[in-house]
């Protein structure tokens, strides 16, 4: 089994049906296109020395319906049969790893807001992808900002639905970090408080304790975020959600962000200013590790997470 390093790959599942990459296109009317009426969910299947697994399928699944079930999309599929079609998508393409994306969006041909009559249809993408910060930023660390831009207010949007229309708001933070030249942006609440980056949630720790922010300064409730947080807490961490004012970042012993897309990445700096040592620290290295080590097979199965594809 294999593929290329990175990019598309055969066959797409859609509504069902394993149809051919070229294929699974929408019309320029659909109401996505328009008005952004989509959620969708990213997950990682890792190559183990038992095969491909993918990890927490059924969390980031459930996590998909919910956010279905928020934008009021009543998907006519169970937890269960889309994680039978993700398993169905990796063997088709005959891969072993992969990024998947299983996305819902609203179609059809009709103008205005009120998606009345939109069909549902829902797609599960398997993509050919490397680390999402790049290389040297998961070995050495992220140098980063603080964005001009912050995340939307709890009463204005549903941060907790995984939805496209939620990702201008990243877009223009990630776009920003960029043209000044850093990895990424970290975004603050609308209230000033530290919320995540663009595409990631975020920790810091200090004298041994890990922070993160709540869901109630407008993150996404990330299942790597859970992830993390079990791990440390099992090794004896104390683990605090708590809100964290601007400066805290700069002076954190330790950041790092997380994700599936991010899996578990360094921060070395932040405005500039280097985080601790300006290096990956300990606390960091071992979470990193144990994270990777039960994604990747290379350490047991404990918490019941991996779901193999040849299973």
């Amino acid at each position: 089994m294999g593929a290329p390093a990175t990019g598309r790959t055969k066959l797409i599942w859609r509504d069902g049906n394993l149809v051919p990459w070229e294929e699974a296109t929408l019309h320029v009317m659909s109401h996505v296109v328009h008005y952004g009426s989509s959620v969708f969910e990213g997950m990682r299947c890792y190559r183990t020395p038992s095969g491909g697994a993918i990890f927490r399928a059924r969390e980031h699944l459930r996590r998909l319906m919910d956010s279905a079930r928020i934008y009021r999309m009543d998907l006519p599929y169970s937890a269960d049969e889309l994680v039978t079609a993700c398993i169905e998508t990796v063997r088709a393409n005959g891969l072993d790893e992969c990024y998947l994306r299983p996305i819902v969006v609203r179609t059809g041909e009709q103008m205005g807001i009120l998606a009345t009559n939109s069909p549902l249809e829902v797609f599960i993408i398997a993509w050919q992808w490397g680390t999402y910060l790049g290389a040297e930023a998961v070995a050495q660390g992220a140098d980063v900002c603080v964005s001009s831009w912050r995340r939307f207010a709890p009463d204005t949007m549903p941060a907790l639905a995984k939805a496209g229309g939620n990702y201008l708001n990243a877009q223009l933070s990630k776009g920003e970090a960029r043209q000044n030249g850093y990895v990424e942006g970290i975004m603050l609440d609308s209230t000033g408080y530290v919320a995540e980056g663009s595409g990631e949630n975020l920790f810091a720790i200090r004298d041994g304790v890990i922070h993160t922010a709540p869901v109630a300064s407008g993150i996404l409730n990330g299942i790597t975020r859970d992830s993390i947080i079990r791990i440390a807490r099992d090794f004896g961490y104390e683990v605090r959600e708590t809100v964290m004012p601007r400066e805290f970042l700069y002076i954190a012993d330790e950041l790092f962000f997380c994700g599936t897309a991010a899996e578990m990445t360094p921060i070395r700096s932040v405005d500039r200013i280097p985080v601790g040592e300006g290096r990956p620290g300990p606390i960091t290295l071992r979470l990193q590790q144990e994270y990777m080590g039960l994604a990747k097979g290379t350490l047991e199965d404990r918490y019941g997470w991996r779901t193999e594809i040849s299973s």
